[in-house]
C-alpha cells in the first residue's frame, strides 16, 4: 500500500487485492469460530413457530416463517425433518415444529427466538384494511446424543393419535403418532413424522430431553415456574423483529437497529444479514 501511494503498478495493485480478499475471508472466518463458540452452539436445532391470537391471519403469517426458514435451511445446504404438524382451519398452520441439522445449526437460529410482527394488507379481509399479525418462535438445542437427564415412566403420560403430516405425505391411517406430556413440568411433545408408533415415542422423547435440558440450564425444575414467567406475550410491543409489507416496505430487527427495504428477498429466507447482526451485537455486548 504504501509503494502504490507514491507509484502505480498494476501486477501490485492485483497482488493487493488478492491478499486482502484472502484476510477479509481468515477475518470472517475466524469471526464466526468466536461467535458461535457457545458450547451447544454447534448442535442441531429444535424449532416450533406457533401463531398469536388472530386465527387465520397469525396462522398465515406462521406459515409464512416456516417457509423463510425452510428457503434459508435450502440455501445453507441444511435439512430439516418435520416432527409435528397442525394445519390451520381455512389457511397457514396452528403449530409447527422441526428439527434442523447442519454445521451450527442451534448457534445460528438461537437468533430468531422471539416474536415476529407481520403488517400487511390481508389477503382474507375482503374489505382489504391492514392487519398486524404475530407468531412467536422458539428454538432449543437438539441433543441427539445420550445426555444426563433422568425421566421417570410415572411423569409421563403417553397418547397416540392418527398423523396429518405437512400436504398428507406418509401420512398413516393407524395410530402412528405419538403426544408425551411431562406431567411435573406440564412440557408437551408431540411427532408424527415416521412410520412407526415406536420411532415416533423415541423422537419424541429425544425432543423433551431437549426442552428439559434446557430448563436445567437455568438450574432446578423447581425454577420452571419462574422461567414460565419470563415467557412473553405473543402480542404488542414484545416483538424482536416486525415484517411491514404496507403501507411501505421495511424489516427492523429491534434488537439490533438492523432494518431492511428489500423485503421480499429476507421471506425468501435471506437472512444471514439479521442472524449475524445479532450474534455479533450479542458478542461485542459481552
Amino acid at each position: 500500500m504504501e509503494i502504490l501511494k507514491s507509484e502505480e503498478d498494476g501486477s501490485l495493485e492485483k497482488e493487493l487485492a488478492e491478499n486482502l480478499t484472502d484476510i477479509e475471508g481468515s477475518l470472517n472466518g475466524l469471526e464466526e469460530k468466536v461467535i458461535l463458540s457457545g458450547k451447544y452452539d454447534s448442535y442441531p436445532s429444535v424449532i416450533n413457530i406457533h401463531p398469536g391470537a388472530g386465527g387465520t391471519e397469525s396462522q398465515d403469517w406462521a406459515e409464512m416463517l416456516f417457509r423463510m426458514y425452510t428457503r434459508w435451511i435450502d440455501k445453507r445446504g441444511f435439512s430439516y425433518i418435520v416432527n409435528d404438524y397442525q394445519a390451520g382451519e381455512e389457511a397457514g398452520i396452528k403449530n409447527i415444529t422441526f428439527t434442523v441439522t447442519g454445521r451450527n445449526a442451534y448457534g445460528l437460529l438461537k437468533s430468531e427466538k422471539g416474536i415476529h410482527r407481520l403488517v400487511r394488507i390481508s389477503p382474507f379481509d375482503s374489505s382489504k384494511r391492514r392487519h398486524t399479525s404475530f407468531a412467536s418462535v422458539d428454538v432449543i438445542p437438539f441433543f441427539d446424543k445420550d445426555i444426563d437427564i433422568k425421566i421417570n415412566k410415572e411423569d409421563l403420560k403417553i397418547e397416540t393419535f392418527k398423523s396429518s403430516s405437512a400436504g398428507g405425505q406418509h401420512v398413516n391411517v393407524t395410530d402412528s403418532a405419538v403426544r408425551i406430556t411431562h406431567l411435573p413440568t406440564n412440557i408437551v411433545v408431540q411427532c408424527q413424522n415416521e412410520r412407526s408408533q415406536t420411532l415416533n415415542k423415541q423422537t419424541a422423547i429425544q425432543i423433551l430431553k431437549s426442552k428439559l435440558f434446557e430448563l436445567e440450564r437455568k438450574k432446578n425444575i423447581e425454577e420452571i415456574d419462574k422461567v414460565r414467567g419470563e415467557k412473553k406475550e405473543i402480542g404488542w410491543g414484545n416483538q424482536i423483529r416486525s415484517y411491514t409489507l404496507q403501507p411501505y416496505q421495511l424489516i427492523k430487527d429491534h434488537r439490533t437497529g438492523i432494518e431492511i427495504g428489500d423485503v421480499g428477498s429476507v421471506l425468501d429466507g435471506n437472512i444471514d444479514m439479521l442472524i449475524r447482526g445479532f450474534l455479533e451485537k450479542k458478542l461485542y455486548k459481552a
